[in-house]
């Protein structure tokens, strides 16, 4: 069990690992994502750890999951729990001779060999007392499912590693890192990323809207982060947004919110992608299809004026789960 003093570092951190003291019903994942100058290279690489509940070591596991983008396949690299260590108060994750930090990432994997570089420094989601990162005050209850953080809205790329046994310069490319840990994933949710946004080259979207377990019920929960212009404009549960719509079908995902930072409209367009493992409490073998070649129209609307009409590519996306459920569920 966390001690006090680590759940608070684990708060003001949540770029860190959160599992110090947790034996069983816990998982962690790191979601960095590599994209290449002309995009033609698109990779997501998620390092973790998981403790089931039941068995003991024989369902506990460390991991290195890998998508590629532009064929939507993927795998996923088992390795012994004693092979993942990780800081609490920073990101630095090793699984096995696979190293993750600001500086970079060093790869040995049957698919990516080599080190990629970090060249600019990370744009993490701010955290203060009173907003602790994307999550707000939720961040601080104890019981949640499923908590989330932004290390990176994007960063710079340098370095040429092996891609299936070919060198490939990721000179000039971007990066995004975010993270995921808690006891399993939602029965539910949506989520859609992209910091290709055609009309503002550092601009960044984050966007997710799940069932969330509650006092013995649950309510669609959701956090979007917006960031263009230098500024990040945000639609969450916990800061009295609204969503005005929510459709999702087998092509599409239209979304519309209001809130303080005005209305934000969201036509996604879906794609086939590659099976990623999901957390489920007694194992990692819940497959969750995620593509890293969605399309999304973006519009911002403030006090009239449109800030922002784009699309961003190269897009992540994930619709998984009880979908009608989700879209039952009543908002908090």
């Amino acid at each position: 069990m966390r001690s006090p003093s680590s759940f608070l570092r684990g708060i003001r951190h949540p770029e860190g690992f959160h599992g110090r003291g947790v034996t069983n019903g816990f998982f962690e994942g790191w979601y960095v994502k590599l994209v290449s100058s002309d995009m033609s290279q698109r990779w997501a690489v998620i390092p973790g750890v998981f403790r089931g509940i039941g068995d003991g070591a024989a369902v506990d596991e460390a991991f290195v999951q890998v998508l590629d983008g532009s064929t939507g396949r993927s795998w996923y690299h088992r390795f012994d729990p004693s092979e993942f260590r990780a800081a609490e108060g920073r990101f630095d994750v090793w699984v096995g001779g696979n190293h993750f930090s600001p500086h970079g990432a060093r790869l040995d994997l049957p698919q990516l060999r080599g080190d990629i570089t970090f060249t600019s420094e990370f744009d993490p989601w701010p955290v203060t007392w009173r907003r602790p990162g994307i999550m707000g005050w939720y961040a601080a209850v104890p019981f949640m499912e499923c908590y989330h953080g932004i290390v990176s809205f994007g960063h710079s790329l340098s370095g040429v590693i092996d891609v299936e046994g070919n060198k490939t310069d990721f000179a000039g490319g971007r990066g995004y890192v975010e993270k995921d840990w808690g006891r399993a994933f939602p029965a539910g949710y949506v989520w859609m990323h992209s910091n290709h946004i055609e009309q503002d080259s550092s601009a960044s979207l984050i966007a997710s809207v799940a069932m969330i377990p509650w006092m013995r019920t649950a309510f669609r929960g959701f956090i979007v982060g917006l960031k263009h212009g230098g500024n990040l404009y945000q639609w969450a549960t916990y800061n009295k947004s609204r969503e005005t719509n929510l459709r999702i079908d087998d092509s599409r995902v239209s979304w519309q919110l209001s809130g303080p930072d005005g209305v934000l409209t969201l036509e996604a367009e879906r794609v086939r992608g590659g099976l990623l493992h999901a957390p489920l409490r007694t194992a990692m073998h819940q497959r969750v299809e995620e593509t890293l070649d969605a399309v999304v129209h973006i519009q911002h609307v403030r006090d009239g004026q449109v800030l922002l009409d784009s699309r961003g590519v190269c897009a992540g996306m994930e619709v998984f789960g009880d979908v009608d459920g989700l879209l039952a569920t009543k908002t908090k």
